[in-house]
């Protein structure tokens, strides 16, 4: 049986939506340091679990409660004199269930929200103060107070008489002695630590001049995150270099500050490979330069804890071998030759993988290094495999039963087009890939993929209907820029209707006729493209405001079925999706997928309906109510190569790491079962 998977850490966020201009910028600043960026989604950033929790209406609180997602979650409450003075939202707020592992953070928008604090769930706790965050730095202090209690209350065991500063992340302050921009730049973050409220956050430990590099010195690398003050003397200072091979020895965060001058003659090259921030080398270095090391150094050692934890869950979960040696960053060569010398061949270390190109050193050394998610011995394992993409947008809305932002579906099908090209497998995406965030990485990707593996193989395939491929000069640019790289498919119009149609001219989906015209192009385009696939991988997608006969991913998920190709499910991301997971597990169709809501929610569909009807080509509700309501979660698991078990997971489950291993799992099953179909056809 599949243990439920548990992250370390996930973060909730719960707000009233009469608050979101005071929220809105707050969650944004948070949600780019805590997430990882779909814009750089290569990124060694954080990526750590988050849940919105609003409403549509101030008078009415969300419709569900914050749950136990991790090992430890944290639920960031912003209290105000709107939620204080709705009973609905003082009686929600009062609800949530608090322990050691399921804590609670208060932020007081207003004064007014210090009051939930003399009752209920938020008794007795202290508040974070968001109005006293203001001015053109307030979303850096709101990351900065924020990041230290997911520090705090995230990675360090707090007793129960320890003081604040017990549970302050200690820095290491590393700088050359010589000359005046290391040393003046060291002692204002330090000051500035002293001299305000950062000093619950952060303690500062620097080396005097002079002083012997011992064992005290060790003992405080070996527990802090250091902060190497790169002016023009510091790379050639041999105090400076023993202090940075000291963390990295004892596998410690490390930031790099880059405030040159004029020229270093050489990069340290034990300083490399960490996060790097550059500030002005002008003294006194400004307020905002200090707020962006702090914040760097904070978000690095949350990122490097959050790195290792997460790395020795996927090792108990067996993703990952009980032998190998886990690190926070991607190998180095020191590192390598240690860890060679105390026995270890196997070094996993977090997402994203190197490119071959980097990581190529490593076979000198006879060390197999790969993340979670991907080894080199996984080259070529979908090689022969098609696999169909139906992931859409799914426009999240008040939060109040949907928790997930929209980036993290981006994120999930950037990290599935990501394994599924790495494996050489064939991306199948129906639709215009020049319109969304997340299709344009596909191509991004498989641009890399063809410069590392030097093959003039074609991985991602982008079916058309017509017209969205009739041509225009954006078009026309789009392919030449990936010419070599895509292969474009474009599919005809159905016969019965191509007659009184110029296929040259484009036509808008606006009105009943030229909306059955585009819904019929689709479902031919939808029922080829799946023809030519394997297996199909659905997320999301929008249960409004399409140009089909149905919601798209709903007919791509009924045609699949219909014509027995494997099915992944991944349900938590919502959208179309998540209700065809709802019918499957209650065996009652879920009300979005039915004619009515449709018709209800969907201006001219019933017009549409009443069109298609006449020529026998309109959705029929009935015949997709009793499909999905008969299928069983034992044979979507047995037809994708996956236990039942891991398939109720995968329909359940919103951590994309878990659903990309538990999609690779089953492909890779099905991939070997059809190699060994194929050999004994060849043998016999």
């Amino acid at each position: 049986m599949t243990t439920e998977y548990k992250p370390p850490l996930a973060i909730h966020f719960i707000w009233n939506p009469a608050d979101e201009e005071s929220v809105s910028t707050i969650l944004d600043a948070v949600r780019s340091s805590f997430a990882r960026d779909v814009d750089r989604p290569f990124s060694r950033g954080l990526n750590i679990p988050l849940f919105f929790y609003s409403s549509e209406n101030p008078n009415q609180s969300p419709s569900h409660l914050p749950t136990q997602q991790a090992a430890k979650d944290i639920v960031f409450v912003f209290a105000s004199v709107n939620t204080l003075g709705r009973d609905s939202w003082k009686s929600y707020i009062n609800q949530l269930s608090l322990s050691d592992t399921f804590l609670a953070v208060p932020i007081a928008i207003d004064r007014n929200g210090l009051g939930h604090g003399s009752e209920g769930s938020l008794k007795n706790l202290n508040f974070l103060r968001s109005y006293e965050w203001s001015g053109d730095l307030k979303e850096q202090r709101a990351i900065l107070a924020m990041a230290h209690e997911i520090y705090r209350y995230g990675f360090v065991e707090i007793c129960e008489n320890d003081h604040g500063k017990c549970s302050s992340i200690k820095i290491f302050l590393s700088h050359a002695k010589a000359g005046d921009t290391g040393r003046l730049h060291a002692e204002s973050i330090y000051q500035f630590i002293d001299s305000t409220n950062m000093s619950r956050f952060f303690d500062a430990t620097e080396i005097s001049p002079g002083f012997k590099f011992d064992e005290e010195i060790i003992k405080h690398i070996k527990e802090s995150t250091l902060v190497a003050i790169g002016s023009d003397a510091y790379s050639s200072r041999y105090w400076c270099q023993r202090e940075i091979l000291c963390a990295k020895q004892h596998q410690r965060p490390i930031i790099a500050v880059d405030c040159l001058q004029d020229f270093e003659d050489r990069v340290f090259p034990a300083g490399s490979n960490v996060p790097c921030v550059h500030v002005s080398p002008d003294t006194p270095i400004s307020e905002p330069d200090i707020l962006r090391i702090l914040i760097a150094t904070i978000l690095e050692t949350i990122r490097h804890l959050h790195a290792k934890k997460s790395l020795e869950y996927y090792q108990s979960q067996n993703w990952i071998d009980n032998d190998c040696a886990i690190i926070s960053r991607p190998p180095e060569i020191r590192q390598v030759i240690d860890l060679k010398n105390s026995g270890k061949q196997k070094i996993c270390y977090p997402e994203p993988s190197l490119y071959s190109e980097e990581a190529d050193w490593l076979s000198h050394f006879e060390v197999d290094a790969f993340t979670p998610l991907w080894n080199k011995a996984e080259d070529g394992a979908l090689g022969s495999f098609r696999i169909g993409i139906s992931i859409s947008d799914n426009p999240v809305g008040n939060y109040s039963e949907h928790h997930l932002h929209a980036d993290h579906l981006k994120r999930l099908s950037q990290d599935l087009a990501r394994h599924l090209l790495a494996r050489a497998g064939t991306v199948i995406y129906g639709g215009d890939l020049r319109k969304d965030g997340f299709t344009q990485f596909i191509l991004d990707e498989a641009i890399a993929l063809k410069t590392r593996l030097n093959t003039d193989n074609i991985h991602v395939e982008n079916h058309l209907a017509w017209p969205l491929y009739v041509s225009d000069s954006e078009m026309v640019a789009w392919r030449a820029k990936y010419n070599g790289i895509i292969k474009t498919v474009e599919h005809d119009i159905p016969d019965d209707i191509a007659k009184d149609i110029e296929k040259s001219v484009f036509i808008a989906p606006s009105g009943t006729d030229n909306k059955y015209i585009w819904s019929r192009c689709l479902t031919l385009m939808r029922e080829k493209s799946i023809e030519l696939s394997h297996a199909r991988i659905c997320a999301g997608g929008k249960l409004a405001g399409y140009h089909g006969k149905m919601p798209g991913v709903l007919e791509e998920i009924i045609i699949s079925t219909e014509k027995n190709k494997p099915i992944f499910l991944l349900g938590a991301f919502g959208g179309v999706v998540a209700e065809v997971c709802k019918t499957i597990t209650n065996k009652a169709i879920a009300a979005p997928v039915t004619e009515h809501w449709q018709i209800t929610n969907n201006a001219g569909y019933f017009e549409l309906q009443e069109k298609a009807e006449k020529e026998n080509q309109n959705a029929d509700y009935a015949n997709i109510k009793s499909l999905l309501e008969g299928i069983s979660v034992d044979d979507l698991a047995r037809s994708s190569g996956l236990s039942s078990d891991d398939y109720q997971r995968l329909m359940e489950s919103p951590f994309v790491d878990e659903c990309v291993h538990l999609v690779l799992k089953g492909l890779k099953a099905l991939a070997s079962a059809s190699m060994s179909k194929k050999t004994e056809g060849h043998d016999e």
